[in-house]
């Protein structure tokens, strides 16, 4: 037992030397730009792997198993700290600002938080993101669930309807954004220039244009969550359906008594998804009105930006208006309403869960 352990411990050694070894022969590479063959990566990764390998074999190093483990979910413990967690830091400190995206002049205190709850626009963009979000939750998941009744059925060819259901979500939010505006413009106005002799846009006015977008979100958003819904609808026993059906249950009694009870967590996964996407829908909105619509009269004024959603009005502020600081206190505020409503969210589903 003993000479096992030494030739392991020899061995494990032996893998972390040579480890050692190719990852500094990559870096030179890198350094002395040598590099003929274009190896350095290939030495780097491997040497690193190699060493990793050797450190977690090796027998007599103390909780080495866990420091392995740590080593290896490091990285994307990084990335998400560098990505997330320290942009979401650096905001709230940069809110407090007149930070241009470059340099910090002075400290404003509260003045940007004040200021955004005097801005007529920014309050319309809150109510329009609202009014969005309650539209979406209720239609896209209706529209899933439709879906995936229909796609759990015993119809021929459900392959082909999950794809081409699921199929919208796969396109961009800008590149679809620009494809139902041509639509928009340019053949459905055809339709009610044959049909009421007006050359009509929906994204003409202010509130067609807003039911455009609600449309085009839940034609490229309800082929996902159907597939989720599809999960969920298969994992109810089939037993307790035949079973229903022996005991003389209708189709819609089965649907709300048994299914719908059963596949209770996967409604509250997708309610919560739904949420926090369309509480966070710009490239639509971007791609197809840009924001754009006239509003006669809100607080006493007049608004060009009918259909500014929130993230929408955080980009405009920060990028166009070039008011960083600004823009991160929108931003602070934003997360702080997407929070709050989230967990309140959940925790009435998984209420709901229970009662059912």
């Amino acid at each position: 037992m003993g000479e096992f352990s030494a030739t392991r411990k020899v061995s494990s050694f032996g893998c972390m030397i040579a480890g050692i070894v190719l990852m500094l022969v990559g870096l030179y590479l890198a350094i002395s730009k040598t590099d003929a063959l274009g190896i350095r990566g290939m030495l780097l990764i491997i040497g690193c792997v190699v060493f990793f390998v050797g450190l977690y074999f090796f027998p007599t190093l103390k909780h080495h198993r866990g420091i392995i483990n740590f080593m290896f979910l490091f990285p994307l413990l990084f990335a998400f700290a560098v990505t997330v967690i320290i942009p979401l830091i650096l905001g709230i400190g940069y809110s407090f600002t007149d930070w241009d995206g470059i340099r910090i002049r002075n400290v404003v205190g509260l003045e940007n938080y004040i200021r955004m709850f005097k801005q007529p626009q920014f309050i319309w963009s809150i109510l329009v993101t609202f009014l969005f979000v309650v539209f979406n939750i209720i239609l896209v998941n209706l529209v899933a669930f439709m879906l995936a009744l229909l796609c759990t059925s015993k119809l021929k060819g459900l392959g082909f309807f999950r794809a081409a259901y699921f199929l919208p979500n796969l396109i961009g939010g800008i590149v679809l954004g620009y494809i139902w505006q041509f639509i928009f413009s340019n053949v459905v106005t055809k339709f009610t220039t044959a049909l009421f002799d007006s050359r009509y846009s929906m994204l003409s006015e202010t509130r067609t244009a807003f039911i455009g977008i609600i449309i085009v979100y839940i034609w490229q958003y309800a082929g996902y969550i159907m597939l989720i819904y599809i999960t969920g609808l298969n994992t109810v026993p089939g037993d307790v359906i035949e079973a229903s059906s022996i005991d003389g249950a209708t189709p819609i009694q089965t649907l709300f008594q048994i299914k719908i009870p059963m596949i209770a967590p996967t409604i509250t996964i997708c309610t919560f998804l739904t949420l926090t996407s369309a509480f966070k829908q710009f490239d639509v909105n971007l791609a197809l009105t840009n924001g754009t619509g006239s509003v006669s009269s809100f607080l006493g004024t007049y608004l060009t930006k009918g259909t500014q959603m929130l993230a929408l009005n955080i980009y405009d502020t920060a990028v166009i208006n070039n008011e960083y600081a600004f823009g991160e206190a929108k931003a602070v505020l934003f997360f702080i309403i997407l929070a709050f409503v989230s967990i309140v969210q959940v925790r009435m589903s998984n209420k709901k869960e229970v009662e059912l």
